[in-house]
């Protein structure tokens, strides 16, 4: 009665009260087979239907009805680690969410320190946290704009114009330093009486920076938002200024072994750790490298190419068997009878054989009338799906054992036996080759074997006489392009007779003196393929695939060179003219310049510079051979603080009157003279 109760309430969705009546008849009788499995199918049934969907439950945000469920479940099976696992899941959502806001309000109040350490804690309980990966995401892009890089960005995007001649180094980065407010400290090793020439027009600080360093064998190093440290750029230098980074990179798809050999191949790096246990890589190296590392990691770890193949394997099968005709003896066998003791015969006795001493053995016949038709299609569809460029294969059939004896040699020596099988039947080898225009290239073998007899050898060992048909080819078909391949056919036309001689072989009376058997088989195998692409690589945009790496020796790249808006120079020599004023003669001796009216201020901060000894236009010479002093600054809103400038005054070149035309000498004869 428990049993049958039991049956009920688990058909009404009772389950727990079914169980209870389940435990009850195993209770009275334990060793119940029926009613044991009836309870074990009952609990694993219902189990298996509340764990994946509380699991759903949870996903969705319903945590109450989660819990019910996880709870129902405990209460049917109170061992089930899945269920404790949901419940222990549960209450770390809740503290989750606890983290979660703690992070967010730190965030707001820009503790990027705390917001990173309180999403750590979530990610490494739970690393498929979506909206923890999301705000520490943000916070590390808060971080990175606060970087002292980041902090340097704004400096380095201003606007400069130099124009330096063989001038000290030192001079030029006090005059950019002057210029974007930034810090320049020099090693001890660097040369700052080094000359170096510099013409730039509408570039930025950043370009003459870079321009600087890479000209005279020089590296830099930021040391905070506004400082940066200059430094040779030689190995010894490098490894004690040069800060190093260590990147991770989990992979998702690619093999870490390839990604490990990519990364030293292309980035020469030799601080490379590869763990094909957890599938991921450690590359110590400086930010640049580790940014191209990122890049190059990210073009190769991309999920590879699936194909579904859809196989439909027919063969076809046609038997006929006709065997008609009357079996007659063949021979005639004449032996003595035996003795009524059963003894032997002696040959005193064979004087006296007659017809009731004589037996007649062989003279049974038979009428054979049969008729066999036989039609049958096997027929294989199996749903394949395989990665690109790797090999499926599918066996049906069965398999056979053949047996190997081995006797070893020697005085007391024994025989072995060893049984290896051999597949018969249907086996299929396909290698799919996924191409960007979405087609695939198959290269298939089938085989189609069977059993056609057994050998007994002398020893008693069994041998198989095995028929094959096999076909291999390499096809290319579109996606969801349908290819049969047909012909593996096999006719067998046999036909065997057993007849008296002469009279059997008379044209109508002959089958009443013999019988004549006659086979037909014809087996075809035909193969139809239809692949269906899954999933194809996607071609990265032609930014990803294509980007700067630096030089041989570093991989700093070079600075941005968008266009940019020019940079509004003031013109150089300009001289004050008042209103209704006489142009001045030439060879009179000018007036000094008057000062330069203030230039409205532009986007752009205009900056131009003129070193030591630097370009000096012959436009602002004046006449006189002196010339004019600097012009004070209107306003320093508009033009930065320069550094002092000394400029030595140029001699006035004397003027040499030109004689007339009638007069003038050629030039052949003023450079030479002499000659005729």
């Amino acid at each position: 009665m428990a049993y049958r109760e039991g049956n009920e309430l688990v058909a009404q969705d009772k389950v727990e009260a079914g169980l209870t009546k389940y435990q009850e008849a195993l209770a009275a009788d334990p060793t119940n087979v029926q009613y044991k499995s009836a309870y074990l199918r009952a609990r694993d049934a219902a189990t298996n239907r509340l764990l994946p969907q509380a699991d759903r439950e949870l996903a969705d945000g319903k945590v109450e009805l989660a819990v019910a469920d996880y709870r129902r479940v405990l209460a049917i099976d109170p061992l089930n680690d899945r269920a404790r696992a949901g419940l222990r899941q549960v209450d770390a959502d809740r503290r989750h969410g606890v983290l979660m806001g703690e992070a967010q309000a730190a965030l707001d109040r820009k503790d990027y320190d705390t917001a990173k350490t309180k999403l750590t804690a979530i990610l490494t309980e739970r690393p498929t946290h979506e909206p923890a990966r999301q705000l520490l995401a943000e916070v590390n892009d808060r971080i990175a704009a606060n970087s002292p890089e980041a902090a340097l960005a704004a400096a380095f995007r201003t606007p400069i114009n130099l124009e330096f001649r063989d001038a000290p180094i030192k001079q030029i980065f006090e005059v950019i330093a002057r210029h974007s407010g930034l810090n320049f400290l020099f090693d001890k090793d660097v040369k700052t009486d080094q000359r170096a020439s510099v013409f730039l027009k509408n570039s930025t600080v950043e370009a003459a920076v870079y321009y600087l360093l890479m000209t005279n064998q020089l590296e830099r190093q930021v040391m905070d938002g506004n400082t940066i440290l200059i430094y040779p750029n030689i190995a010894a230098k490098q490894k004690e200024y040069q800060e190093m980074t260590v990147k991770t990179f989990y992979l998702a798809n690619a093999e870490a072994k390839s990604i490990g050999n990519t990364l030293k191949t292309i980035l020469k790096s030799r601080d490379v750790v590869v763990d094909e246990k957890l599938n991921l890589v450690i590359l110590r190296d400086t930010p640049e490298a580790v940014k191209l590392a990122s890049q190059l990691v990210a073009l190769q770890d991309v999920p590879e190419a699936e194909v579904m193949l859809d196989v439909e394997v027919l063969e076809v099968q046609r038997n006929r068997l006709l065997d008609l005709g009357i079996d007659w003896p063949t021979s005639l066998a004449f032996a003595p009878l035996t003795t009524t003791a059963g003894g032997a015969i002696t040959i005193d006795q064979l004087h006296h054989l007659d017809s009731k001493t004589i037996g007649v053995t062989g003279i049974a016949g038979s009428i054979t009338a049969s008729k066999t038709d036989g039609d049958s299609d096997t027929l294989a569809a199996p749903r394949i799906r395989v990665r690109n460029k790797e090999k499926a294969k599918v066996v049906i059939g069965d398999k056979l054992p053949t047996i190997t004896t081995t006797i070893s040699s020697g005085v007391g020596g024994f025989a072995s036996e060893s049984v290896n099988y051999v597949d018969v039947g249907l086996k299929l080898d396909v290698e799919p080759t996924i191409y960007l225009n979405n087609e695939v290239g198959i290269r298939i073998s089938l085989e189609v074997s069977n059993l056609v007899d057994t050998v007994t050898t002398k020893g008693g060992t069994t041998a198989y006489r095995i028929g094959t048909r096999s076909a291999s080819t390499m096809l290319q078909l579109k996606d969801g392009e349908n290819q049969v391949l047909a012909g593996l056919i096999k006719n067998e036309d046999r036909s065997s007779s057993t007849k008296l001689p002469g009279v059997g072989d008379l044209p109508v009376l002959g089958r009443l003196f013999g019988s004549q058997q006659d086979t037909r088989n014809k087996t075809e195998v035909v193969l139809s393929i239809t692949p269906h692409l899954i999933r194809n690589l996607q071609r990265p945009p032609a930014s990803s695939s294509e980007f700067s790496a630096g030089t041989e020796g570093s991989f700093r790249r070079r600075p941005d060179t968008n266009v940019r808006t020019p940079v509004q120079i003031p013109a150089q020599g300009a001289r004050a003219v008042p209103a209704g004023a006489p142009a001045p003669s030439a060879g009179a001796a000018q007036p000094p310049a008057q000062p330069r009216a203030a230039q409205p201020p532009a986007a752009a901060q205009p900056l131009p510079v003129i070193g030591e000894t630097g370009m000096v236009p012959a436009t602002s010479v004046g006449a006189t051979g002196t010339l004019p002093p600097a012009p004070a600054s209107t306003s320093p809103s508009e033009l930065p603080s320069a550094p002092a400038i000394e400029i030595t005054p140029l001699p006035q070149p004397e003027a040499t009157p030109v004689p007339p035309a009638a007069n003038r000498v050629p030039a052949s004869q003023a450079a030479f003279p002499n000659q005729k």
